[in-house]
Order: structure tokens, then C-alpha cells, then sequence
């Protein structure tokens, strides 16, 4: 049974195993995203256990406007993102900043500046750029989503993520020009 024919089995029929066949489906994804948001096991366990609460209590909320795969990882991705907000008590992560941030329009940041970097460096680079930047560019190149999907689980227009992306881009380049000096050309 695919996702959908689960989903309507268990609302018709209120059945477990239709919800545990979506757990048994989702968890270990679900469980390694909340792990590489979180980057604390235990967090990332509790987490998982949370999203699928929230999953189980909004099953029937669910609209098929979306695959319910990226329902599922939008619910994770804003748990997770909501659980840092509380716990860092940030100001909204989503806010572009405008006022406070440089304007890297002028600069072109080509895919290909995040290829050349090296996965240890790269891992570096991102865990020196703000969590919401981190997380777009996981979204789009780690997570393989499209602008439309990432548009959705972050409730922005396709355009604010494309500027989001690119805005990230420039300051993982220069996170990576600081971090990394020597390699600059």
C-alpha cells in the first residue's frame, strides 16, 4: 500500500497497524533529520517521538496538497526549528534581516563554490553560519527539494527562497574564506 492508501485506512478504520506501517516508514527519516538539526541523540529521539505525535494527532488534517512525505518533513523541520528557537531563545529565524544584513546581490554564488568544498570543510563551514541558512541549504542540496517544496515547509514564496538560498551561499563562501584562508585564489 502506498502512503495515501495507509493514511485513508487508518482514518476509515482507525487501525494501528496502518499507523505503525507510516512509523515503521518514517521513523528512521524523521529520526536522522531531527539528529542533524538537533545534533544531540537523545534530543533527536525525543523529537521523533514528538513528530509523531503531532503526525498521529493531525493525521486527518493531512489535505494530499503535498506528498506526505514533505507534510512529515515539514512538521519535523519546524518542531526541530522550533525546539532551537525556545532553547536559544533566538529572535524568529526566518526574518531575512534586512536591516542588519549585508547585501550579497551584488556577488554571484554559484553552485559550484559549495562543490569545491571539501565534506570536512564543508561541515564546518555550515556549522559556522546561522541555523536557518543551514537548514535551506541542507533542505536543497543534502534533501534534494525543490524550491516549491522548500517554499512550502517554510511558508514563503518561491522567489524569498531562491533569495534565501542565495543569501546562504554568500555567507557559507564567506565562512569558508575565514575559516579556510589558505585557500583562498
Amino acid at each position: 500500500m502506498n502512503d495515501l492508501e495507509v493514511i485513508h485506512c487508518y482514518l476509515e478504520f482507525q487501525a494501528s497497524e496502518c499507523f505503525n506501517v507510516l512509523y515503521d516508514r518514517y521513523a528512521g527519516k524523521i529520526y536522522a533529520k531531527c539528529i542533524s538539526i538537533l545534533k544531540d541523540e537523545a534530543l533527536a529521539q525525543d523529537a521523533t517521538q514528538e513528530v509523531f505525535t503531532k503526525i498521529f494527532l493531525n493525521l486527518s488534517r493531512f489535505k494530499e496538497k503535498a506528498r506526505f512525505s514533505t507534510w512529515v518533513y515539514s512538521i519535523t523541520y519546524n518542531y526541530c526549528i522550533d525546539f532551537l528557537r525556545r532553547k536559544k531563545k533566538q529572535k524568529d529565524l526566518f526574518s531575512d534581516e534586512l536591516e542588519n544584513a549585508p547585501d550579497p546581490a551584488d556577488e554571484e554564488v554559484s553552485d559550484k563554490v559549495l562543490l569545491e568544498i571539501e565534506i570536512k570543510q564543508l561541515k564546518k563551514v555550515l556549522e559556522n553560519i546561522p541555523t536557518s541558512d543551514r537548514m535551506v541549504l541542507l533542505m536543497k542540496y543534502q534533501d534534494g527539494m525543490s524550491i516549491k517544496e522548500i517554499a512550502e515547509i517554510l511558508e514563503k514564496t518561491e522567489s524569498a527562497v531562491k533569495m534565501k538560498i542565495k543569501r546562504a551561499k554568500a555567507k557559507a563562501r564567506k565562512a569558508r574564506d575565514e575559516i579556510f584562508p589558505e585557500q583562498l585564489v
